[in-house]
């Protein structure tokens, strides 16, 4: 494994590419650096440093290069799997310092930025001339657009709209060697040669730094329609979801929350108020968009007709902005409070929408045979299911032994299914001994050799995505 131990002598030379002011070796800065939302864990850098631009980023990696120091990107440290922590010590490249939105071509509805730019932040940039950046994460109050596409990001509205990878054209970044590249170009098409960009999306800082990303945006919507459905059934609210579609409708959003997930989220949070009967198990949330209401009126009809197949209670129809905003902040919550109310271990699990029934059905069996309870939630649109396995008063033997099968079997059936490990948030550090159920060695020897050839001395962001070798 490379040194993650520095010696002075590179201090001192780190010290003169980014400043006194922007390096740090204290135990306080490294450890709040040491840490993302994954559960509790912390692997502090050695050394903290904070670059100002993309030439001191391409100086402080050709250093660590040539030193064999490893080199770990540090974003809104928002992640679920790990991503950020620099679990063989050495450098933590805090991106924080390129937070600028450089350009929004309004001509070709597109907007270049520095991956340290909060997701919001952009969001309501390109809202204010009229235009959409969809992907809209939970944590978009906080994480940072490098963040998601390192992950890929996705969110409520990926169901229409696509995630991530769908809105990036192009990409500069700083290879583990130094060298700095553009990826792509600022077009809408590009068929010429291999697809530099998209391998970058996704790739979790494992093959370069990336510092500018060119983004497309689309016309702002005009009109929204958001409804709360209240099911007496979890499995019909999953089934529910394929028959939306099947009508003809594709919403915007279409959010699932189990029961469990809105009681302790409307204990969290202040200022929502959602009158739940006992009987009631799961609750879909779903919104259409677009430009013309009595369009939306109409599938918004469309959709309840399909709903009054299965066993609901009223219909909540959100009649202002203040209560639709009351509601998206219920559904963005809910990961936080599930941590507040014990230990948890989150898992992302995604599989084609139908399959959705099985799913939950399959998770809940697998948490009766180890003794678990599990919350579940998420994007059910695209079939993205958060699991939330949550520790209560298991013991810690029990957590330590036990849960790990209990999460191998959920997502052996999740890959039976058809699906796969993550569907938003990646890999990292705490699924990466699961991959050999979604691939086979074949598989995973491609994606080690494309490791090689960006970073052949395996300095950056080392110990993520790929599993521990025995």
């Amino acid at each position: 494994m490379k040194n993650g131990l520095i010696s002075p002598e590179i201090i001192e030379k780190l010290t003169q590419i980014v400043g006194s002011d922007f390096i740090f070796t204290d135990e306080e800065t490294r450890r709040n650096y040491g840490h993302d939302e994954t559960e509790d864990y912390n692997f502090p850098p050695s050394v903290l440093l904070k670059p100002a631009d993309t030439a001191e980023i391409s100086a402080i990696l050709k250093l660590a290069n040539e030193h064999l120091i490893p080199v770990t990107p540090i974003g809104g440290q928002t992640g679920l799997s790990g991503g950020a922590l620099s679990i063989h010590q050495g450098i933590g490249l805090a991106m924080e310092r390129l937070n600028k939105i450089l350009e929004i071509d309004e001509n070709n509805l597109q907007i270049t930025v520095e991956p340290a730019v909060i997701t919001q932040v952009l969001r309501e940039a390109v809202a204010e001339k009229g235009l959409f950046y969809p992907p809209d994460p939970s944590s978009q109050g906080s994480c940072w657009i490098g963040g998601n596409v390192a992950e890929n990001a996705g969110g409520a509205r990926a169901v229409k709209y696509g995630v991530t990878k769908d809105y990036v054209l192009n990409l500069e970044v700083v290879l583990p060697s130094g060298e700095i590249i553009w990826t792509g170009a600022n077009t809408l098409k590009n068929s010429t040669g291999y697809n530099l960009t998209q391998l970058m999306v996704g790739s979790e800082g494992t093959l370069g730094v990336i510092t500018k990303i060119v983004l497309k945006l689309l016309p702002q919507n005009q009109h929204t329609i958001l409804m709360l459905v209240p099911f007496f059934n979890a499995n019909q609210a999953c089934e529910a979801v394929a028959k939306i579609f099947h009508a003809g409708i594709v919403p915007s959003a279409l959010e699932f929350m189990e029961r469990d997930a809105i009681d302790w989220t409307l204990r969290y949070i202040d200022g929502v108020n959602v009158e739940i009967k006992d009987e009631i198990q799961a609750h879909l949330l779903i919104e259409v968009d677009g430009n013309y209401p009595e369009i939306l009126f109409n599938e918004a009809e469309k959709i309840s007709v399909v709903l009054e197949q299965f066993e609901i209670d009223e219909i909540l129809f959100a009649d202002s902005e203040e209560q639709k905003n009351a509601l998206w902040k219920l559904r963005r919550a809910v990961g936080e409070a599930v941590k507040s109310n014990s230990i948890y271990k989150e898992e992302d699990t995604v599989v084609p929408r139908y399959e959705l029934p099985k799913l939950l059905l399959g998770i809940k069996e697998i948490g009766k045979k180890y003794g678990f309870k599990s919350v579940c939630y998420g994007h059910a649109g695209d079939g993205n299911l958060h699991v939330n396995i949550v520790k209560e008063n298991m013991s810690d033997e029990n957590w330590q032994t036990e849960i790990p099968k209990g999460i191998r079997e959920i997502f052996e059936l999740t890959v039976s299914l058809k699906g796969t490990l993550s569907g938003e948030h990646g890999i990292g550090y705490v699924q990466k001994n699961y991959m050999d159920i979604a691939f086979s060695k074949v598989q995973m020897d491609l994606m080690r050799n494309i490791k090689n050839v960006f970073d052949p001395n395996e300095i950056l962001n080392p110990g993520k995505i790929f599993p521990d070798l025995c």
